[in-house]
């Protein structure tokens, strides 16, 4: 008979459990991708509005339309690729809503 593990459980099992520093690197890991996720979806929300294809914000940026996909899905998310995303993008203010995370300031 097969058995099921609750997701904790597997987690426990696989990556350590709540407070060891495996468990504790993964988290952080994790959290760090999921705000790299929705800082691209935001990019990819105002590219959108402004009626631009990923080639074009490339272009804007200075960079191929393939690292504008991979910004938008969240790799290759960094504070200088945040930076030149939104000036391209003609942003006014410097910073960055994050929804439910809040605002985030650029510069």
């Amino acid at each position: 008979m097969m058995k099921y593990y609750t997701h904790e459980e597997m987690l426990n099992d696989v990556i350590g459990e709540q407070g060891t520093v495996m468990r504790d690197e993964f988290e952080a890991r994790l959290k760090a991708e999921v705000e790299a996720y929705k800082i691209g979806v935001a990019i990819k929300q105002t590219r959108q509005k402004q009626r631009l294809t990923q080639k074009q914000l490339g272009e804007r940026m200075g960079v191929q339309e393939a690292q504008v996909s991979k910004i938008e899905s969240g790799r290759s998310v960094t504070f200088a690729t945040i930076v030149k995303a939104f000036r391209a993008l003609g942003a006014k203010s410097a910073s960055l809503d994050l929804g439910g995370l809040g605002r985030v300031a650029l510069w």
